[in-house]
């Protein structure tokens, strides 16, 4: 049976209508963990079935290489619709003109969310909150407790965190108060950074004119983390101090939620506490960073786009991300209200703690300049340098830095 040629022709232009009415985005991402992987699938396709006339192509990176893909795919005009960028990386593409600016864009949804601050580069925003990042102390009660402190005590400041790591370094040969890294590109330097912003150090004068990481504040916190190092701490990569954290060897680690995914996925049983990093005198301030979704400003499709960073970042799918991934930390103010946060002590320390860190510089020259700030970390704690020595060497290379731009 023929059908009448008018029925075939308005069968033609109705499917070339639809395909053209389809908008593609392309979204890159890096969550390629098996355990985390199809929560992000399964989010693309719900947006695909709200949204039918928008498709989403997704591309997955990885942390080794990634950044380089990005910056590539910029460079030769072809970046993807949405990319998911690290705090640290925002400032480097908006100041090349790269991403889109959105402030217009999130004044509704600016209430909502923490970590603006890591998006904003000369007064504009460039990228939307998804997931924070802090670290916190993570304390073996047990060994507290053969050391002489009752099931409640947490050392709120130094001199009280400095003495506690002492008398469990003093437990055992084997036994040692604190875990220190050693020298591991991207790690050592966060572990400073908490108690160089706990005693009130800065990298930057307040209008970021000046680089002053040399100053008495910075110089006497990078003496006190060398202390711990030297005296009392286990020296080994990140993984090495989880390791011997777990099996009941060190004190007092700092470490990230990562860790708390561990522990759930092995089913270790730890007796442990989580705390603020302490300061001088009270509970301290942590490395703050995160993960946020950004527009290419060169897109065709913004408005798309955002809906479906609107979609990925919504209260409900950062409790169910989280809740996959065994993390703690969402950008949403909702999402933070929810009884999975709510109902885990853990979780709620390091909710507790991110509004209690400092995120550094918004810079794009951010990946040198903590480059420059490791080095000096591992001249003082491995080299031959004394702390103030590398840290002046430091400031030098930094403002050196900034002059040539």
């Amino acid at each position: 049976m023929r059908l009448p040629k008018l029925i075939i022709a308005l069968l033609f232009f109705t499917l070339i209508g639809t395909a053209q009415a389809t908008t593609r985005i392309t979204w890159w991402q890096f969550w390629t963990d098996p355990n985390i992987k199809p929560t992000i699938d399964a989010m693309v396709d719900e947006f695909e079935r709200a949204n039918p006339d928008i498709k989403v192509e997704l591309t997955d990176l990885t942390w080794a290489n990634g950044h380089e893909k990005i910056v590539i795919a910029f460079s030769s005009g072809m970046g993807p619709d949405v990319v998911e960028l690290g705090s640290d990386w925002i400032a480097q593409f908006a100041d090349a003109g790269q991403l889109a600016d959105i402030s217009g864009d999130v004044s509704e949804d600016s209430a909502g969310y923490q970590g603006w601050g890591m998006a904003t580069y000369r007064d504009r925003i460039y990228a939307y909150p998804w997931f924070l990042g802090t670290r916190l102390m993570f304390l073996n009660q047990d060994l507290l407790n053969r050391a002489g402190y009752e099931a409640d005590f947490l050392p709120f400041n130094t001199d009280g965190f400095k003495e506690v790591a002492f008398k469990v370094d003093s437990l055992g040969d084997d036994i040692y108060g604190f875990g220190s890294n050693t020298v591991e590109k991207h790690r050592l330097y966060k572990k400073y950074l908490p108690f160089f912003w706990s005693a009130g150090g800065r990298i930057f004068t307040p209008d970021n004119k000046y680089c002053v990481i040399s100053s008495m504040q910075a110089i006497g916190a990078l003496e006190f983390y060398k202390m711990l190092h030297d005296s009392c701490g286990f020296v080994g990569t990140q993984r090495e101090i989880e390791d011997a954290f777990l099996d009941g060897r060190i004190g007092f680690i700092i470490s990230g939620d990562w860790l708390l995914k561990r522990i759930a996925l092995e089913n270790r049983d730890v007796n442990m506490v989580l705390t603020n990093v302490p300061g001088p005198k009270y509970p301290g301030k942590s490395f703050l960073g995160g993960e946020f979704l950004a527009v290419n400003a060169r897109t065709e499709h913004k408005e798309a786009a955002l809906k479906l960073i609107r979609f990925i970042t919504s209260p409900d799918n950062q409790v169910r991300f989280c809740k996959a991934n065994h993390s703690a930390n969402p950008s949403s103010l909702v999402a933070q209200e929810d009884e999975y946060f709510l109902e885990n002590e853990h979780l709620q320390a390091f909710i507790r703690q991110i509004r209690a860190s400092v995120h550094p510089p918004v810079d794009p020259d951010w990946v040198h300049i903590e480059d420059i700030i490791e080095e000096a970390v591992e001249d003082a704690l491995f080299g031959s340098g004394l702390p103030a020595t590398a840290l002046r060497e430091a400031q030098i290379k930094i403002t050196e830095l900034k002059r040539k731009q």
